[in-house]
């Protein structure tokens, strides 16, 4: 058997009074997701645990089948993983977003969707500054790249108990409340106060403000660790995997768990990814020997949520079900031997502009799963059924008719 996993990244929200009561699932045209809603079962899973941040790093783990509470040991760690970096017993990797930060507010958690030229550009600046320091500047994918603190042998200042803020809560709001507190976060904070100065006068953010773009005015440091200890996926549920995304993230977790990595050209992790490429890669990928599970993780809904948007997730989910799910629908259709998993990894309200816990709607088709009577992939159909899973982990083993015994 193969299996197929789409996560449209964010996508639950809650009913809104713009849609008529409707969620923006709901609202969308999305009928390749409702006939594998009606041809399988609509159920609940719960990826983020109460105790840890509702965050993409730990909802993703959950997705993939491992429990946070047990192996989640910070974000940066999956995304330096995603870069090959190495990282050492004392050393830390912090994730470095480039922002704009005006009067106290956070005014964009991507700095205006900066460029990755222009960033590295910035993050050279700020390694030239900090010569000589622990501290080592890691350019990624636009706003998001990567800080290193080197410990080589020193004690390292951090611990799990360091606590930040992730930019993208802070949206339009007052940034004050926010900064790091705890062990080594005076380290942190001083690195963001100083790229203020650097950035300042810098040619990049003097060009940016002369073409009417947001400048980057500071780095903002979080989602700090260490990289966790996971064991590969096939030797928790004997399948070989393969991850089809635009974010480090992913392509860490996808590293860290021996999954290959398709690299899809036009795939941008923001809404205006190439929908249909991650689509055809994803069929060519289900048609090798060497992969049973392909998944395909698309970004562009959480970064509509996150922006306010209703009308651009409406777009994104329609996009992702025509040239994604709808292709790999008749390709299953055709096989007869696959089974498909719609599912978000956590909510992200369009109200609240950022991550939520709670349960999210998913759908699953394929061989040996019998209809539930559901009519459609939502979150109203998903309150209603009895397929709930808690422990969002253990929804894999369900998928793949392997669950893990022992955890």
């Amino acid at each position: 058997m193969k299996t197929v996993i789409v996560i449209p990244d964010g996508c639950a929200d809650e009913p809104l009074d713009a849609l008529g009561g409707r969620t923006p699932l709901e609202a969308a045209r999305i009928p390749a997701m409702d006939a594998i809603a009606r041809t399988g079962i609509v159920g609940r899973a719960s990826h983020v645990p109460a105790h840890l941040p509702a965050g993409s790093d730990v909802a993703n783990m959950s997705l993939l089948g491992y429990d946070p509470t047990r192996y989640f040991s910070g974000r940066a760690p999956l995304e330096a993983a995603a870069q090959g970096i190495s990282l050492g017993a004392d050393d830390w990797a912090v994730r470095c977003n480039l922002v704009t930060v005006e009067d106290g507010t956070m005014r964009s958690f991507t700095a205006g969707h900066i460029s990755s030229d222009e960033a590295r550009a910035l993050l050279a600046t700020a390694a030239e500054r900090t010569a000589g320091d622990p501290w080592e500047f890691v350019p990624g994918v636009s706003y998001r790249n990567l800080a290193l603190w080197r410990g080589a042998g020193r004690r390292a200042p951090f611990t799990m108990e360091t606590r930040y803020t992730p930019p993208h809560d802070l949206t339009d709001r007052s940034i004050l409340d926010d900064y790091p507190r705890g062990p080594g976060s005076d380290l942190l904070l001083e690195i963001m106060e100083r790229s203020g100065d650097w950035f300042a006068d810098h040619p990049v953010n003097v060009a940016r403000r002369a073409a009417g773009k947001l400048p980057a005015t500071h780095v903002w440091l979080w989602g700090l660790g260490r990289t966790p200890a996971l064991p590969s996926f096939a030797q928790r549920y004997g399948v070989r995997g393969a991850m089809i995304t635009a974010v480090d993230l992913l392509r860490g977790l996808a590293a860290l768990v021996g999954w290959e990595r398709i690299e899809v050209p036009g795939a941008t992790g923001y809404l205006d990814t190439d929908y249909a490429a991650k689509g055809r890669a994803a069929v060519a990928a289900l048609g090798r020997d060497e992969i049973d599970l392909v998944c395909v993780h698309v970004e562009a809904t959480d970064e509509a949520s996150h922006e306010g948007r209703v009308d651009a997730k409406i777009e994104a989910l329609e996009r992702i079900d025509a040239d994604i799910v709808a292709p790999l629908r008749e390709l299953a259709e055709r096989r007869g031997d696959v089974r498909i998993l719609i599912t978000p990894d956590h909510p992200t309200p369009i109200r609240l502009k950022t991550h939520s816990h709670g349960a999210v709607p998913f759908a699953l088709a394929g061989p040996g799963i019998s209809a539930d009577g559901a009519t459609a992939y939502d979150e109203r159909q998903a309150a209603r059924s009895e397929s709930v899973y808690d422990d969002g982990w253990k929804l894999m083993g369900r998928v793949l008719d392997r669950p893990v015994a022992v955890e």
